[in-house]
């Protein structure tokens, strides 16, 4: 039996709800199994972040890490394919803390690839009729921190990755914001989770962009 660690954010930013961690609470309400779903709300502060995030991974000891965070202004979900060891902050953290330019790991890697079939992820949730892509950037913010941090460390047979959301249509700022149901968001993560237990290798389809 597989366990997979899914996790979302709180608000952040000055924001009432972060539909990632709105999500994630979905996915957990209605989860049949039959594999064990463990799920988790992050702090949005660098080290409260990756610190509640050792935890939970040395208390569960997951197979599969999937992680995910807001990302306003795009309208699909984007299945993240690299991690960058950089903490560039161009807003406080919850803490009030705004690093800049330094890594999120000392003495790590420069970056790492996602270990979960981030192509045939946005493939099946896209399949659904939600709108969904391979993204590669995940920014340098508390999201790419955690990403970057559970592809680090992450115990020997452990995969991971992270899946950006936008907002939430029944949340968005403003009328004209980017956003999916609150609903498809739930379902995108969902599939995010039974797509990384079933399938070991990507799909060997072109899924690049040209800038």
């Amino acid at each position: 039996m597989t366990t997979v660690l899914l996790t979302g954010f709180e608000p952040f930013g000055g924001d009432a709800v972060n539909p990632s961690g709105e999500a994630v609470h979905r996915v957990a309400s209605r989860w049949e199994g039959p594999d064990v779903l463990v799920t988790a709300v992050l702090p949005v502060t660098f080290a409260g972040a990756a610190g509640r995030l050792r935890e939970l991974l040395a208390a569960h000891r997951p197979d599969i890490v999937l992680g995910a965070g807001l990302a306003g202004g795009r309208a699909a979900i984007g299945v993240e394919r690299v991690a960058v060891n950089l903490v560039d902050a161009r807003i406080p953290d919850n803490d009030g803390e705004q690093p800049v330019d330094v890594p999120s790991v000392p003495g790590a890697a420069a970056a790492h690839f996602a270990t979960l079939p981030v192509k045939e992820i946005a493939r099946r949730i896209a399949a659904a009729g939600i709108p969904a892509e391979v993204s590669y950037s995940a920014g340098t913010f508390v999201c790419n921190h955690v990403f970057f941090t559970a592809l680090e460390a992450a115990a020997t047979g452990t995969r991971a990755g992270f899946v950006h959301v936008p907002w939430s249509a029944e949340h968005a700022p403003a009328a004209d914001s980017a956003a999916l149901p609150l609903a498809d968001i739930a379902q995108g993560l969902e599939i995010a989770v039974r797509t990384s237990v079933e399938v070991a290798a990507d799909a060997a389809t072109p899924g690049g962009t040209l800038h």
